[in-house]
């Protein structure tokens, strides 16, 4: 009895040990990155829609008939450039009457009693032909649309529009021509907010700075604002930086053995979110560790062969 009390302390003993072990705390495992050099682009990332910044309806003063329409969708007019010419009721009735009674007759009132010209008020673009020749129409009837320029009305979220100023340099993608970038800037700042699926936004116009042919009112568009760029730069991952006691730190692997990193601390510039720009604490090549976030791993399951938890197989 004596030899089986000994032996089962033993193996008590031994179990307990083992337990505990287990128990002990994994050594912490990191990945290197090097300082490099870069650049690094503060933006303001946003979408919006394009439509024209002054969007006119050309109505006539009359009712009357289309005579001729002399411009076409796209085409770009001066302002009191002839773009139509209209016939009042009374001349359309007059002309078709004397028409009735032949040729010389029709062309001899057709002088008497000269059509309306229709002429551009503003220097825009057509970007909408509503009728034809021929076709009749009232005062109310917009025969042609013009606008004078397209832009982009971005919403912007109000947490990010007081980083943005006017002339803000700015690239519009059109989702319709995904490889296209074309150059604009901020050109107007609402003063008043709208409210999106409780989300309170601002809308800026962005104006491109030359208008493409393939641009068109109503396409969707994202804008990138850029508020600064650093170029060639030092720059670490934004999970390289730590933050303790109000100032930041890295961890650098002095002795270049991957362990027992020593906290470096460092000045920093802008990120971009991706990145940070180390102005000083750190040299371009240095190795910085970034502690491997083990948390994924089943806390419950362990390797000791005596706990409830352990792996099976």
């Amino acid at each position: 009895m004596k030899k089986w009390k000994i032996i089962v302390a033993v193996v008590i003993a031994l179990a307990i040990a083992l337990f505990f072990v287990g128990k002990r705390p994994a050594k912490e495992q990191y990945r290197k990155v090097k300082v490099e050099t870069g650049d690094i682009k503060v933006t303001v990332l946003s979408t919006g829609t394009v439509k024209p910044e002054n969007r006119l309806e050309i109505k006539p003063p009359v009712s009357g008939r289309i005579e001729k329409v002399l411009v076409e969708e796209g085409d770009e007019v001066k302002r009191g450039q002839e773009i139509a010419v209209i016939s009042s009721t009374e001349r359309a009735a007059l002309i078709d009457a004397a028409g009735a009674r032949g040729r010389e007759e029709q062309k001899k009132w057709e002088e008497y009693y000269r059509p309306i010209p229709v002429l551009a008020p503003i220097n825009g673009m057509i970007i909408s032909r509503n009728m034809e020749p021929g076709q009749s129409f009232t005062s109310s009837d917009a025969i042609l649309v013009m606008s004078d320029r397209l832009t982009v009305k971005a919403q912007v979220d109000e947490t990010d529009v007081s980083k943005i100023t006017l002339k803000q340099k700015a690239d519009i993608i059109l989702d319709a021509y995904p490889t296209d970038i074309i150059p604009a800037h901020a050109d107007q700042i609402a003063y008043d907010a709208k409210t999106i699926n409780n989300v309170t936004t601002y809308i800026v116009d962005v104006l491109p700075e030359k208008t493409p042919k393939f641009m068109r009112s109503g396409m969707t568009a994202n804008v990138t604002f850029y508020l600064e760029k650093r170029e060639q730069v030092m720059i670490l991952p934004t999970e390289a930086i730590k933050n303790k006691d109000n100032y930041f730190y890295v961890l650098l692997d002095k002795n270049k053995s991957g362990s027992n990193p020593v906290e470096t601390q460092i000045e920093k510039g802008v990120s971009d979110g991706n990145n940070v720009e180390i102005i000083s604490g750190v040299s371009q090549g240095d190795v910085v560790l970034i502690p491997v976030n083990t948390n994924n791993k089943d806390k419950n399951k362990s390797n000791n062969p005596f706990s409830p938890f352990r792996k099976k197989n």
